[in-house]
């Protein structure tokens, strides 16, 4: 009788899981501290550059989210993009991607809109729609399914930062994300030939 096999719970994409639970941390933590770390740690805003909570806040915004929905609505997506691109790319590569993006959309919104905070991992998840798209390049053939994420994401982005421009969403983070994105695969895809 042949015996069945033991399924064992495994840590299969340890920067993204590590990154989800970090989202989920900074959410219980702003509960507790009521606002605190948001505004000092997980939300970026022009302040002083002799404050050093503005460097946290640089990569620290993409950790921080506005509530429950806003954190689960990025954290879904993140769970079902996040696994396929790490394995596709290693860690260390999505770890990096990562850090770009929270850098480049945390300087952007730092420098061009002083009167705005921005948080949320919404940067990141429109970073790993593109990474997760661009890994389907292959001998300098661009997919057709690259190029129609770029039209309805982007475009969608575009299009909402000009219909609704106070709907407090951040389209431009999300068009940063996405570049960084197509960046950051173009990048480890050339380093991979």
């Amino acid at each position: 009788m042949a015996k069945r096999p033991v399924l064992k719970i495994q840590y299969d994409s340890p920067v993204v899981l590590t990154f989800v639970l970090l989202c989920l941390g900074g959410l219980v933590l702003n509960h507790f501290t009521e606002g605190w770390t948001n505004s000092h740690l997980f939300c970026v805003y022009r302040s002083s550059l002799s404050d050093p909570y503005t460097y946290v806040r640089f990569f620290g915004h993409v950790l921080g989210h506005s509530g429950v929905t806003h954190c689960l609505g990025n954290l879904c997506l993140i769970l079902v993009l996040g696994p396929i691109v790490e394995s596709r790319y290693g860690s260390v590569n999505v770890l990096i991607s990562i850090v770009i993006t929270a850098l480049v959309s945390g300087i952007v919104h730092f420098i061009f809109f002083p009167g705005y905070a921005l948080l949320g991992a919404s940067g990141v998840v429109f970073m790993l729609i593109f990474l997760a798209s661009i890994s389907g390049i292959r001998g300098g053939n661009i997919p057709i399914s690259l190029i129609l994420v770029a039209v309805v994401y982007l475009g969608q982005e575009v299009h909402g930062m000009f219909s609704d421009p106070t709907d407090n969403i951040s389209q431009l983070t999300h068009i940063i994300g996405g570049f960084c994105g197509i960046v950051c695969g173009s990048f480890m895809a050339k380093k991979r030939r």
